[in-house]
């Protein structure tokens, strides 16, 4: 097939979206790193919202945005075992880690998830809670040294530490140390894997448009000296695989690897960018700081000054808060999910291709003025119960749907909620003469992340 027929796909099949250009589709300017995925996704939903979906490339690879609600449910939920995967490209010979949880579909993931998901029980999330405190008071002294030095905290830096430390004992079993020592290795691990360059980038797009120069690049080495995945977690892994009887699914020592690797990424890095990314929308918005604080204090106050399970699912107004910067601020730009089978879309004459990647606009719906007025303005009074019940349930999908969302949701949750008490019931948050309003994103990073970080002044109360 000629390249020329291969961006006539989709006008073929009648299905609208932009004129595509050789080599780079409808992601030139992704390529370029002159616009993040969520970008570029988001300026062609606003030009073509009205279409319940759109045909683009990226390189000539067909794909469809989908813009319609009940469509994207029904992708999500009802019909997921046609979308089960997200069409990532693993190979296990060149590079064991990508072989985790977010990565893999069909037997294997539906094996895996089954087995994790009792980790994530309110019972076991009550006893991490105990756990996660601790690691909150740690924090709290933590900041309280800091600031003898500068009243000017890089927010990113101190929440990647605190939910280092988070990740190591709730899921670890170990003291990772990023809070009481600046050179801890496993803090040094986590900037390493997420750094931002060009080059990462570049690699990325190649793997995912190209799987056979991926498998020859070998982009990624083995990561094993780290020291990071032969600790409890692991040792967590060896149990299930000792009590697993379905022998059709061998848990190989890589397969644990890549899952303890996933869960220390996932663990620390969201939770930290999401802890920062509220504490930079409540520094421009003191108004809403200031109701929060009162309500951090007043329910500390009323519980004897303890942090629990049950004291912070009572902080209603923090969850609204912590939903609206999510609802801003997604950490996930677009989800992606591929057909593994042929697919005629309901009430349409357009059937998707089996391999054909459908991409969900999680970013552009966030900021769709439709679903939120003035969507660049921060206001946790969209998440009151009244006002979400008059929403679509697809217009917040910060962490995903269906049977393939986040794992690790409500962990998540829990420890943004404790990184956010500890800085507001001590200090008040205010823009430096370094933050940027609005910030720009980084497009070089996986995660929705501002280019130059998050510097705030923290002012004791």
């Amino acid at each position: 097939m000629t390249n020329e027929i291969k961006l006539n796909y989709w006008e073929n099949l009648s299905v609208p979206g932009p004129k595509p250009v050789p080599i780079f589709g409808n992601f030139t300017k992704l390529f370029l790193k002159k616009l993040t995925a969520g970008q570029v996704i988001q300026n062609i939903y606003t030009k073509w919202k009205h279409e319940a979906f759109v045909g683009v490339y990226k390189g000539h690879s067909p794909q469809l945005i989908i813009n319609d609600l009940d469509l994207i449910k029904t992708i999500l939920i009802k019909d997921f075992d046609t979308f089960n995967g997200r069409g990532i490209v693993v190979n296990e010979m060149t590079d064991p880690l990508t072989a985790h949880l977010f990565n893999i579909d069909g037997p294997r993931w539906k094996f895996i998830r089954a087995k994790l998901t009792p980790l994530f029980t309110a019972g076991k999330l009550k006893h991490m809670i105990e756990l996660m405190v601790e690691c909150a008071d740690h924090f709290e002294i933590y900041l309280s040294n800091q600031l003898k030095k500068s009243n000017v905290i890089d927010c990113r830096e101190v929440a990647a530490k605190f939910t280092t430390d988070v990740i190591g004992s709730c899921a670890f079993g170990i003291n990772m140390n990023a809070l009481s020592n600046d050179e801890s290795e496993f803090r040094k691990v986590g900037r390493k894997v997420l750094e931002s360059n060009f080059n990462r980038m570049a690699k990325l797009l190649l793997r995912e448009i190209s799987p056979w120069l991926f498998t020859s690049l070998k982009i990624i080495d083995v990561r094993k000296n780290n020291n990071i995945v032969r600790n409890d977690l692991i040792d967590l892994f060896i149990n299930i695989k000792k009590t697993e009887n379905n022998n059709e699914i061998q848990f190989t020592d890589s397969l644990m690897t890549a899952q303890a690797f996933v869960f220390f990424v996932g663990g620390f890095e969201t939770s930290s960018l999401s802890i920062s990314m509220s504490l930079y929308e409540l520094a421009i918005e003191p108004k809403v700081q200031e109701k929060l604080r009162s309500e951090i204090i007043e329910t500390l106050k009323n519980n004897d000054g303890k942090l629990s399970y049950d004291t912070i699912n009572s902080m209603k107004y923090l969850d609204m808060v912590m939903q609206e910067t999510l609802r801003k601020n997604p950490p996930i730009l677009t989800l992606i999910r591929r057909a593994c089978r042929s697919y005629k879309i309901p009430e349409t004459n357009t059937t998707i291709e089996k391999g054909t990647n459908v991409n969900i606009p999680v970013y552009a719906i966030h900021h769709d003025p439709s679903y939120y007025p003035s969507p660049e303005k921060f206001d946790p009074e969209r998440f009151t119960d009244s006002a979400k019940a008059q929403r679509h349930p697809m217009t917040l999908l910060a962490f995903g749907d269906g049977p393939k969302n986040c794992i690790g949701l409500r962990f998540a949750h829990y420890q943004v909620k404790l990184g956010i008490i500890k800085v507001l019931k001590n200090y008040r948050v205010k823009p430096s003469k370094s933050t940027v309003v609005p910030y720009e994103i980084d497009k070089g990073s996986f995660f929705l992340s501002p280019k130059n970080g998050i510097h705030l002044v923290f002012e004791p109360i």
